[in-house]
């Protein structure tokens, strides 16, 4: 099956999405893709175009996504916080010619900067209008690259995970054996839709059964719960901030009606789980994936839920944890984290190399540090990786470190992550400044801002005489995250 060919088989007049309380069909959905679809086409796009795409949450998104695909497009979703020089850079990266936007963006300078050609940005309302060419059928296979889903690599560049159709299909129907889905199920989507998590599971897993799905553009609680409310939401899923928000801010009558909590994209404290469980009467179902895998590899299972672990393997996904010799450990052993399936990534675009370390053996080496028990459910202990995960977000310190190296006051720097209560962690800056130079925390902030999305900007900042190194030069970031807790503890402000 094609990604677009979900939608196909359900009754045309039974709602697919509702936006701002507009309510769109499934029949008007398919009319509407191919329409877009025969846009894009008419406009230069064909088999294997990247096509960017950059919106915030909406109905015509999932239109827009859709509709690229079929037009036998690979469509890129863009992270719309981020800046126009990480923008142009994906574009330069992914040899992208086309662009779908909400509104046009302001591109030209990052675009000349980075050396890019031409890009052609179409918005909502040029692909609204009539075309004169009709939509051409492209013979595509299961296996052609579908999406590509840009994920920030060790060496602080965002590198795109290609995510074939096989890919995308396989991962909405294997999640949704385990988190069982009904076409009278209504579905919030809050998460933002260029995340692969609110992807599939708060898009492609309802449209795929012929559930509605109601989208929040921007996360509010009050909005949240209206919405619930309204439209008697059945199906939840978020990052923990957001089951956070519902422990403290709602009460057990204003979620009745929804059946399933599912959390991802970043560690649930098992406090807040227990918490909600108890206001609620309901569990929060964690889960873990990655852009690599589509990206849903495991999730607690409704019937037997064990707090502080990501649950078993979904169906038709291996997940062992191995050694470093890449062998299977046993029970209890903690090792790395490998994924094996139909859900697994075709590769990295352009980069051979690091798809090799990637999938050796067949396996996709996740980075991350695991066990399983004897029941099969995983526990993730720590990250082999250095990466920040911000209120569902990922921050990869090179990058933020080298961003910061641009300023002309900052001899050297070091980025960290720290505990945070409300986004699960926060990102640190430790700063050596050149001798006779000067900076101020919000002059750093604001140099930042103009760089990178907001999320990456650190929120707290260091000055140091030196940082700590080992025998060979390298940072020593573990020390250093132990130095910003106590710093954070002791910080006058």
């Amino acid at each position: 099956m094609l990604f677009y060919e979900i939608i196909n088989d359900h009754p045309a007049e039974d709602p697919a999405l509702i936006c701002q309380d507009k309510m769109l069909t499934y029949g008007e959905v398919r009319e509407e893709v191919t329409l877009w679809a025969a846009h894009l086409q008419s406009s230069g796009v064909c088999k294997g175009d990247k096509v960017g795409l950059f919106s915030k949450n909406c109905n015509e998104f999932v239109i827009a996504y859709l509709a690229i695909i079929k037009a036998g497009g690979v469509v890129v979703p863009f992270n719309f916080q981020l800046a126009a020089p990480e923008v142009a850079y994906i574009v330069q990266d992914a040899g992208m010619r086309v662009m779908v936007t909400r509104q046009k963006l302001e591109l030209d300078a990052a675009l000349q900067e980075c050396g890019c050609g031409p890009l052609k940005q179409l918005d909502f309302e040029d692909l609204r209008q009539p075309v004169d060419r009709g939509y051409e059928d492209i013979a595509m296979d299961d296996n052609d690259n579908c999406t590509i889903i840009y994920t920030s690599g060790t060496t602080g560049h965002p590198k795109g995970a290609m995510l074939s159709h096989r890919n995308l299909v396989a991962n909405a129907k294997d999640f949704t054996q385990r988190v069982l889905m009904y076409s009278s199920d209504k579905t919030l989507c809050v998460l933002p839709m260029y995340h692969c998590f609110a992807w599939t599971v708060s898009v492609a897993c309802p449209l795929l059964h012929g559930c509605c799905i109601v989208v929040q553009e921007n996360y509010t609680l009050a909005e949240a719960l209206r919405l619930i409310q309204r439209y008697e939401i059945t199906q939840f899923a978020g990052v923990p901030t957001m089951i956070q928000m519902f422990e403290k801010g709602a009460d057990s009558g204003q979620l009745a009606s929804v059946r399933f909590f599912i959390s991802g994209g970043a560690s649930l404290p098992q406090k807040l789980a227990k918490d909600f469980k108890k206001k609620f009467g309901k569990p929060v179902q964690e889960g873990y994936g990655l852009s690599e895998a589509s990206p849903v590899c495991t999730v607690n299972p409704a019937e037997k839920i064990k707090v502080g672990s990501i649950g078993p393997q979904l169906p038709n996904v291996r997940v062992e944890i191995r050694d470093e010799d890449d062998r299977r450990v046993a029970s209890g052993t903690v090792g790395e984290l490998c994924v094996r399936g139909d859900n697994v990534m075709l590769g990295y675009l352009n980069r051979p190399e690091e798809t090799a370390a990637a999938l050796r053996g067949g396996w996709l080496h996740t980075g991350d540090l695991a066990y399983q028990d004897e029941e099969g459910y995983i526990f993730i202990v720590d990250r082999l990786k250095d990466m920040i995960i911000t209120g569902g977000e990922n921050v990869y310190p090179r990058e933020v470190e080298e961003a910061l190296y641009h300023h002309p006051a900052v001899q050297e720097n070091a980025v960290v992550g720290v505990p945070d209560k409300l986004r699960g962690q926060a990102v640190c800056a430790y700063l050596v400044l050149k001798e006779g130079a000067a900076a101020t925390k919000p002059q750093l902030r604001r140099f930042l801002m103009e760089r990178l999305a907001s999320y990456k900007v650190p929120k707290y900042f260091f000055f140091c005489e030196q940082l700590p190194k080992n025998g060979t030069g390298k940072v020593m970031k573990t020390a250093l995250r132990e130095n910003a807790i106590e710093d954070l503890v002791n910080r006058q402000n």
